[in-house]
């Protein structure tokens, strides 16, 4: 059971595709958009992710930061990421305990689901249901943007 809309997002620190540290604190004053999928590199994570990809600069012109997260690790994400030309980090969550803490523990990997978590750390949207060749843009609608 994803968690609910006006929910304090749970915090979270990460390694992300380039063995940066990330931590969602880091982006308090912005909306971020928080997507789990279960494998890099797989036919429907491959769409959603080039479906942010292709539509990244409406996302950055609004401010808002896009965040991938799966168990896959960073080396895994560093070649998802430059097979497809993906400009936003992916983080590496090979202990799961952030996909344990959003409750999108799928058996090993991550359910995908999707988060938008406003600039005080609320969640505004929680997307369960996620067509992935259009959910960039169904995100972008939904936000009015």
């Amino acid at each position: 059971m994803a968690l609910a809309v006006g929910t304090p997002a749970p915090a979270f620190t990460a390694k992300d595709t380039h063995g940066n540290t990330v931590s969602l604190s880091d982006f308090k004053g912005k909306t971020v958009v928080l997507y789990f999928y279960p494998k890099d590199d797989t036919p429907g994570c491959t769409k959603e992710a080039c479906s942010f990809r292709d539509n990244y600069a409406a996302y950055q012109d609004k401010n808002i930061v896009v965040l991938g997260v799966s168990a896959d690790d960073e080396t895994s994400h560093q070649k998802f990421t430059e097979k497809f030309n993906l400009p936003f980090p992916l983080l590496a969550d090979v202990d799961r305990s952030i996909i344990k803490a959003y409750d999108v523990d799928g058996g090993g990997y991550a359910k995908r689901v999707t988060y938008v978590i406003d600039g005080n750390g609320i969640i505004s949207h929680v997307y369960t249901s996620v067509k992935t060749d259009t959910h960039a843009t169904d995100i972008l609608a939904d936000l009015g943007l």
